[in-house]
C-alpha cells in the first residue's frame, strides 16, 4: 500500500490494517488519529515512538496474539500469515526445533508467558542464545525485554505494510 493510500483509509479501515501489527488498542489508535503523514519515515518514526513504554498489562494482552517460536501459528487471520512468514525464515531443523521447544517450556515456567523474539533477521541459533540468556532475567528485566522484541516486531509489521 502507498503512504497515500494508508492516509484516506477510514478508521475502521486503518484499525483493521494496524491491528494485525500489534493487538494493542492505543497504538493502533494514536497512529490512526496521527495521520496524514507527510512521509513513510514520518510514519515509521511515529509509529515507533508511540510504541515506547508500553505497559506490563498492554504487553501481556499483546502476547495472546503470539505463537511460541517455532510453532506455526493456524488460521487465516492476518496475524497468523505474519507469525508464519516471520518464522519461515528460520528454516528450522528438527533438533532447534526441539531445542526451542525445551525452551520454550523453561521459559513458560519461569515466567508464565510465551518467549517473545524478533525472529526476523535472526537463525536459529541467535534465538536459542538469547532464550538461554533471557532465563536469567529478572521479571522486571524480562518484562522490558519483552517489551522491547514486541516493538521491533510491531514496528517491522508497520514497515512492511509499505513495501
Amino acid at each position: 500500500m502507498t503512504l497515500e493510500e494508508f492516509n484516506a483509509l477510514s478508521a475502521e479501515q486503518v484499525r483493521a490494517v494496524l491491528s494485525p501489527c500489534v493487538n494493542i488498542p492505543q497504538w493502533v489508535n494514536a497512529v490512526s488519529s496521527a495521520r496524514p503523514f507527510n512521509s513513510v519515515d514520518d510514519a515509521v518514526d511515529f509509529a515507533t515512538q508511540a510504541s515506547s513504554g508500553w505497559q506490563s498489562a498492554a504487553v501481556g494482552g499483546a502476547l495472546a496474539q503470539h505463537p511460541r517460536i517455532g510453532e506455526r501459528m493456524t488460521g487465516e487471520s492476518k496475524e497468523a500469515a505474519l507469525s508464519r512468514a516471520e518464522q519461515a525464515s528460520l528454516g528450522l531443523e528438527q533438533q532447534a526445533t526441539q531445542a526451542l521447544l525445551a525452551g520454550n517450556q523453561q521459559y513458560e515456567q519461569r515466567f508464565n508467558r510465551v518467549f517473545l523474539i524478533r525472529a526476523k533477521g535472526r537463525t536459529p541459533a541467535e534465538i536459542l542464545e538469547h532464550l538461554q540468556r533471557r532465563l536469567h532475567n529478572s521479571d522486571q528485566q524480562e518484562w522490558q525485554e519483552t517489551a522491547e522484541q514486541l516493538q521491533q516486531i510491531t514496528v517491522l509489521r508497520f514497515k512492511e505494510l509499505f513495501n
